[in-house]
């Protein structure tokens, strides 16, 4: 399960990313973006988190991940289409010359940092 070594490596990050002069910092908010072919299943994402998180200034954060869906462009016709299948051959044109537009991301797209004692 890959998932953990993510979540880890999210938790990482958060930390690194709160201010050094807030002492009593938590995170709260974790948005990610996950797209459709990332390989990563968010339920097992969100499981993973809530283990990794605890003793850490993440402990009560929430996971918020966005699925990005897998989206294609046939190189021959420029018809785009939302992939539901792994399946590449353009609709339009039957054409096997496609670029992948979206659908691979495995983003941090913002942390949301409180100070305890504010």
């Amino acid at each position: 399960m890959h998932e953990m070594g993510i979540a880890m490596q999210i938790i990482e990050i958060a930390v690194a990313s709160i201010p050094a002069d807030l002492k009593n910092a938590q995170v709260k908010k974790v948005n990610l973006k996950v797209g459709k072919l990332s390989a990563v299943v968010p339920e097992s994402l969100h499981f993973c988190f809530q283990i990794a998180a605890q003793d850490t200034p993440l402990c009560d954060a929430e996971l918020n991940i966005e699925e990005i869906p897998l989206k294609i462009r046939c190189t021959d016709c420029n018809v785009e289409w939302t992939a539901h299948e792994p399946v590449f051959i353009c609709r339009q044109c039957n054409g096997g010359s496609v670029k992948m537009l979206s659908g691979r991301e495995l983003d941090i797209t913002s942390i949301e940092v409180v100070d305890e004692h504010n």
